[in-house]
């Protein structure tokens, strides 16, 4: 999740780009840069660090001219560093790019590309576009994009300028990208927030589209040429208001950027044809005989998920640890321990703990993190980033989907480097793994369901979560986010531990949240709804689309897309935050920020 502005008119580009980037910073702060239309040609200041080192930096530099582009980054490829901060240009400095998102192919363009001569100045995959489209560029840059963008997998917004064009040419697949219409001037940007000093009128690109902005005007077109029409929209949003892109609340924003997040944190990890991932990783799986997942909170049932996961898959033993009490009872632990800390912002102090305990026991040590050059990433020895973007809302919701995806990374990656999953097994997950953010997008479609039956259930005092096997982790974080945004009593527990204990809390006005989507237990399952229906409690069912038993068991179902047994935790998890947030609308709770929590928890 980048920051990117882009501007053509009769102004000061640089002010401009620089106005827009800071109502933008909140998508990225590793590094920050512009190039800008000089006299003398296209001329590029860029840092890293926060967008104040590139203010201090053009007020010495000052650049002047009337048609730019900006970017402000949050690292994926390369680390935050001067050199692979954007803009990225050619050789000769007469083509600029900024790019949000991932190059899936890049590196195979990158060995094509250094083999016929091109030369590199970052670590980027963005790096590749500039030079790709030098090659195809014969006079017309908007044809150049376009047929670049033929030999391109992945994601991506990316923005070109040319030191012999007045224009900016763009194009944007599942990253966004939004175009600003003013007079004598046009403006593009990856979020409406840098668009409102300027102009309310905007044209929301579509996956596919190819724009061409002048002063003049603006072109929209599709990859293979044909002219597309897009709807002009009156904006009136407040700043606010626009910086949640306007949604009500950070956090439906965040549930609503899952899908993209999922393509951000698979994108270019996925080799279907030789049936593995590549994580960057030089740890060797074969030199590990047992796991440990330490972490807290939401982070903690992602790591229970991976549990589940790196005994399937690796045969690997496994276990989750409450990064909070592991330091505290001398955990068996040898150099064939690998310990993986996981957490959003690798600040949270109890995880940190954790890594440092295990690492003085002589563990091997790995973190799965958001948040770049945070604490814990300068504890451990190799990093998987989950490249979820930042999380405003403090009841985290796409980190975890982010979390789970990378628990099913390293669990294919173990498999195959272990030799317990075939390539042929390993296909079919990866196949399925690409189907992750469509599913997701059909999962948000529930919204409308999941709002009527929060209707029917907010006035409860308690609720109670259920699941087995993979499901068992999504019942907690169901729970978790209920709980947390809500200030409702909920309980979860793996289904078949129900008739132990719980089941004593069942009456007529307890709902009982029941994943129950088809998977190894499933028969198992309805017998656990059976047990709920004899004592009167309201059962909600999160079922797989086509299941005819469940509407005669449970008062209310949510069906989810078909989706692969040991993945459905990734998709299921959507309907059960959708449901803590509406219920937490109703009873007018403060969604962003509820009571008594804190985004990051540094102290213990």
């Amino acid at each position: 999740m980048c920051g990117i502005v882009g501007y053509v008119g009769f102004r000061n580009a640089t002010d401009i780009l620089l106005d827009g980037l800071k109502r933008l910073e909140y998508r990225g702060y590793d590094s920050a840069g512009v190039a800008v239309k000089t006299e003398e040609g296209l001329k590029v200041a860029k840092r890293s660090g926060k967008l104040s080192a590139l203010e201090a930096l053009l007020k010495e530099e000052r650049l002047e001219g009337p048609l730019g582009v900006g970017h402000t980054r949050w690292a994926t490829h390369g680390a935050p560093t001067d050199p692979n901060a954007h803009p990225h240009t050619t050789e000769d400095g007469k083509i600029a790019v900024i790019h949000n998102g991932i190059i899936e192919n890049y590196l195979e363009l990158k060995e094509a590309l250094l083999a016929r001569g091109h030369r590199f100045a970052s670590e980027t995959d963005s790096e590749v576009l500039a030079h790709l489209i030098e090659e195809k560029y014969r006079g017309d840059l908007f044809q150049a994009l376009r047929e670049a963008l033929k030999e391109v997998r992945g994601a991506y917004a990316v923005v070109v300028a040319h030191s012999d064009h007045e224009e900016i040419v763009a194009a944007r697949t599942v990253s966004p990208l939004v175009v600003g219409l003013g007079e004598g001037e046009n403006f593009l940007a990856s979020d409406v927030p840098a668009l409102l000093p300027y102009t309310r009128r905007v044209i929301f690109l579509h996956d596919g589209d190819l724009v061409r902005l002048t002063r003049e005007g603006v072109e929209i077109t599709d990859l293979s040429g044909k002219a597309v029409a897009r709807e002009v929209v009156e904006v009136d949003w407040t700043l606010e208001a626009a910086e949640k892109g306007g949604f009500p609340h950070y956090m439906l924003k965040e549930i609503y950027e899952q899908p993209w997040v999922l393509e951000n944190t698979l994108g270019g990890r996925l080799w279907e044809e030789e049936g593995d991932v590549e994580l960057g990783l030089a740890l060797d799986p074969k030199e590990v005989e047992r796991v440990q997942f330490l972490a807290c909170g939401t982070a903690a049932y992602a790591g229970w998920y991976g549990k589940y996961l790196m005994e399937i898959l690796a045969r690997l033993p496994a276990e989750w640890e409450v990064a909070s009490e592991y330091r505290y009872r001398d955990p068996v632990v040898d150099g064939k321990t690998l310990a993986i800390a996981i957490s959003q912002s690798g600040e949270t102090i109890d995880t940190l703990e954790g890594v440092r305990e295990a690492k003085a026991k002589g563990a091997r040590t790995l973190g799965v993190i958001n948040a770049k050059g945070s604490s814990i990433t300068r504890e451990v020895e190799e990093v998987l980033y989950i490249h979820a973007g930042p999380e405003i809302g403090v009841a985290s919701t796409k980190a975890y989907t982010a979390m789970l995806a990378a628990m099913a990374l390293l669990a294919v990656r173990f498999g195959r480097g272990r030799g317990t999953l075939s390539r042929e097994a390993a296909q079919a997950l990866i196949r399925e793994m690409r189907k992750l953010p469509r599913l997701v997008e059909e999962a948000l479609e529930k919204r409308p369901l999941v709002a009527h039956i929060a209707e029917k259930y907010h006035q409860a005092q308690d609720f109670l979560f259920l699941g087995r096997h993979v499901q068992a982790p999504t019942a907690h974080e169901g729970a978790l986010k209920l709980k947390e945004i809500s200030y409702i009593h909920a309980e979860a527990y793996p289904a078949g531990e129900m008739k132990h204990g719980p089941i004593a809390l069942i009456d007529e006005r307890l709902p009982v949240v029941v994943l129950a989507t088809r998977g190894p237990l499933y028969e198992k399952t309805l017998s656990n709804i059976q047990e709920v229906r004899a004592r009167g409690g309201k059962v909600i069912a999160v079922a797989t689309e086509g299941d005819e038993e469940i509407p005669k068991l449970a008062q209310d179902v949510i069906y989810l897309p078909e989706v692969h047994p040991l993945l459905a935790p990734i998709v299921s998890v959507v309907p059960l935050q959708l449901l803590a947030y509406e219920v937490a609308v109703l009873l007018g709770r403060d969604v962003d920020q509820p009571r008594n929590l804190a985004k990051s928890v540094t102290v213990e």
